[in-house]
C-alpha cells in the first residue's frame, strides 16, 4: 500500500532530525560511553572542589603528628585561590585547548590534577597547599571548553540534553565523595586515592574518538567520518555521510581561486562581535546570574553555618551531607526529565520554585523576629553568633527557648537545593555546549564559564555583607525577587533547544529562523499495511474486480 502524504511528511521530518539513524540502544550506547568517559574527568574536578572541606579542619586543628598548622589568614586563602584562578583558566580555555583537539586537551588537563594531588599528599608548608590549589583551579578552568563542547558535538539532538546534564551531576558526586572519604581516611591518604580517578580518566580517553566537528574544522574529513561511524553505533560510512555533510557546511571556508583559505585572525575575532555570539552569550550569562543568586551558591559555601543559625533539628554536619544527596537527586531528576519536558519548562518551574522557597524563608524570618520568645543567635559576618537574639539562629545556652518551627526553614532549604538543581543551576552548563556557533563554540564556552565563576565569586563575597546589612529575611527576599524576575525573563527569551539540531539552534540565534518552544519528539509511524487492513476490515477484496458486463 502506498503511504499517505501525512506519513511521507512525518518520515521526512524524522529523517531531517535524525539522518535516518535507528533510535535504538546500539546507536545510543557509544555516545553514552564517550560521555561517561569524559565524566571521569569531571568527577576528578569535583573532588578538587570538595577536598578543601576536609583539608581546612585538618590543618586548622591538626593532630599531633601533622607538620602543617595554618592560622586564620592562611586558611582563608585555601577557600579563595580556586575562585580566583578558575575564571582565568576558563578565559584561556578555548584558545589554549582548541589547537590540541577536544580529546587530547581533556587528557592534557589531567597532568596538573595529578601533580596537585601529589603536592597535597607530600606538602610540608602552606605554600605547597597554595601551589596545589592553583594547579587544580587552573586545570578546572582549562577543561571547561573541551568538556562542554565535546558533549554537544558528539551526541544526537534527542540525547544531548540528558547527557549534558550528567556533567554537573558528576561534579556534585565528586564533591560528595570527599565528604565520605574524609570520614574514613586522613586527608593525605584521600589525596592519594583521588589520583586513581585522574589516571583512569587519561587511560579511558584513549578509547573514545575525537569530536567530528573539530576534525572537520581541521580538514581531517576521513577521520571525522570514522569518528561518526563509531559514535552512531559502529555503523557504515554511507550511514553517516549526510550528517558529515551538514558538519562540513558549518566549517565551510572562503575560496580564493580554486583553493580554500582559512579565516585570518581578525576575521576570527570579528565572529565574536556577531549576533550569533552576542545573543547566546547574554542568555548564558544571565542564566548564570540567576542560578548563583538563587540562594544555592551561598548555601553550598556556608552550609554548616546556615544550618547552625537555623537551629536545624539535626546535626549541622549531617544536614550538610543530606544537602549533598538532595543536590544529586535534583541533578538526576534533571537528567531524566529534560528529555520529556525540555529545558524551557524545567527552567521556568525551577526558577519559580526557587523564588517561592526564598520568599517563604524570608517570611519565616520576619515571623520569628516578631515573636516575643527569642530563638538563638544572630548571623554576624555571615556566621552564626550565639550571643544575641534574632529570628533564624541557634545556640546551646540552656536558657534559650527551643524553636518548635525549626524544621520549616531546613525543609525549605532542602527543597531549594532540589528544585534549583532540576533546572536553573543546570541550565547554563547545558546551554553552553549548544547555543554558540560552530566557529566560536570552544572560545565562547570558556568565556561564558569564566562569567559563571565570576558570578559565583561575587555571590559568596557579598553574602556576608548582605546578611549584616539586610539580615536573613532581606537577603533571601532579594534572592527570591531575582528568581521571580528570572522566571518572567526566561519566559520571553529562552527558546526550547531540546531535541533540536545544532545547525537549527545556530540559525535561531543568528536571526535566520526561529525555533519553536516545543520539544522535538519523533513520531512513531504506524505499520501502513496493518492500518490499511483494519480500514477495509476484510469486507472487500480490493484486488478483485467485479464483472460489470451485461449478459
Amino acid at each position: 500500500m502506498r503511504p499517505t502524504e501525512k506519513d511521507q511528511n512525518e518520515t521526512q521530518d524524522e529523517h531531517r532530525h535524525h539522518y535516518g539513524y535507528k533510535r535504538d540502544l546500539r546507536t545510543a550506547m557509544p555516545q553514552i560511553i564517550a560521555v561517561n568517559v569524559k565524566n571521569l574527568l569531571l568527577l576528578g574536578y569535583g573532588m578538587t572542589l570538595g577536598f578543601p572541606t576536609i583539608l581546612i579542619p585538618a590543618v586548622s586543628q591538626p593532630r599531633p603528628d601533622e607538620v602543617l598548622r595554618l592560622d586564620t589568614s592562611q586558611i582563608s586563602w585555601i577557600g579563595s585561590i580556586n575562585l580566583i584562578v578558575v575564571p582565568l583558566g576558563c578565559a584561556l580555555s578555548g584558545a589554549v585547548t582548541t589547537p590540541m583537539g577536544r580529546r587530547r586537551a581533556m587528557q592534557a588537563v589531567n597532568l596538573p590534577f595529578l601533580l596537585a594531588w601529589l603536592l597535597f599528599h607530600f606538602s610540608g608548608t602552606a605554600g605547597h597547599l597554595y601551589g596545589a590549589l592553583f594547579l587544580t583551579g587552573l586545570a578546572g578552568g582549562l577543561l571547561e571548553a573541551p568538556v562542554l563542547t565535546y558533549v554537544a558535538e558528539i551526541t544526537q539532538p534527542h540525547l544531548r540534553g540528558a547527557l549534558a546534564a550528567t556533567s554537573s551531576m558528576c561534579i556534585i558526586i565528586g564533591v560528595f565523595t570527599q565528604f565520605l572519604f574524609g570520614t574514613l581516611l586522613y586527608w593525605r591518604s584521600v589525596a592519594l586515592v583521588n589520583i586513581t580517578v585522574t589516571v583512569l580518566a587519561v587511560l579511558a580517553l584513549f578509547f573514545v574518538p575525537e569530536s567530528p566537528h573539530w576534525l572537520v574544522s581541521r580538514q581531517r574529513h576521513a577521520e571525522a567520518r570514522k569518528s561518526l561511524q563509531w559514535l552512531r553505533g559502529w555503523t557504515t560510512p554511507q550511514a553517516v555521510e549526510e550528517e558529515l555533510k551538514d558538519i562540513q557546511v558549518l566549517f565551510k571556508r572562503k575560496k580564493v581561486g580554486n583553493n580554500e583559505v582559512e579565516d585570518t585572525w581578525s576575521e576570527k575575532v570579528s565572529q565574536y562581535l556577531h549576533r550569533s555570539f552576542l545573543v547566546p552569550f547574554s542568555l548564558v550569562s544571565y542564566s548564570f546570574f540567576v542560578g548563583h543568586f538563587s540562594g544555592m551558591t551561598t548555601l553550598q559555601t556556608y552550609a554548616v553555618s546556615i544550618f547552625q543559625s537555623l537551629e536545624a533539628p539535626m546535626d549541622k554536619y549531617n544536614a550538610t551531607l543530606v544537602l549533598g544527596l538532595v543536590q544529586i537527586a535534583g541533578t538526576a531528576s534533571c537528567v531524566v526529565l529534560v528529555r520529556v519536558v525540555g529545558k524551557r519548562v524545567l527552567t521556568l518551574i525551577s526558577s519559580a520554585g526557587a523564588a517561592t522557597c526564598c520568599l517563604l524563608l524570608a517570611g519565616y524570618d520576619v515571623y520569628i523576629q516578631m515573636q516575643d520568645k527569642p530563638y538563638g543567635g544572630v548571623m554576624v559576618n555571615g556566621l552564626a553568633d550565639n550571643s544575641s537574639t534574632l529570628g533564624l539562629n541557634a545556640h546551646d545556652d540552656a536558657e534559650s527557648v527551643k524553636n518548635p518551627y525549626s524544621w520549616i526553614p531546613m525543609t525549605l532549604l532542602f527543597f531549594l537545593a532540589f528544585i534549583t538543581h532540576t533546572g536553573i543551576r543546570m541550565l547554563p552548563w547545558i546551554l553552553i555546549g549548544e547555543v554558540f556557533s560552530a566557529k566560536t563554540r570552544a572560545g565562547a564556552a570558556g568565556l561564558a564559564s569564566a562569567v559563571g565563576y565570576v558570578f559565583g565569586f561575587v555571590t559568596n563575597k557579598v553574602y556576608i555583607g548582605m546578611v549584616d546589612l539586610l539580615s536573613i529575611w532581606g537577603t533571601y527576599g532579594f534572592y527570591g525577587l531575582i528568581c521571580l524576575t528570572g522566571c518572567v525573563v526566561f519566559y520571553f527569551i529562552l527558546p526550547e533547544t531540546e531535541g533540536k539540531k545544532l545547525n537549527d539552534i545556530e540559525n535561531h540565534f543568528a536571526g535566520v529562523k526561529k525555533l519553536s518552544n516545543e520539544v522535538y519528539r519523533s513520531k512513531k509511524r504506524k505499520n501502513l499495511e496493518i492500518s490499511k487492513m483494519r480500514e477495509i476490515k476484510g469486507a472487500v477484496n480490493q484486488s478483485f474486480e467485479g464483472d460489470n458486463t451485461n449478459l
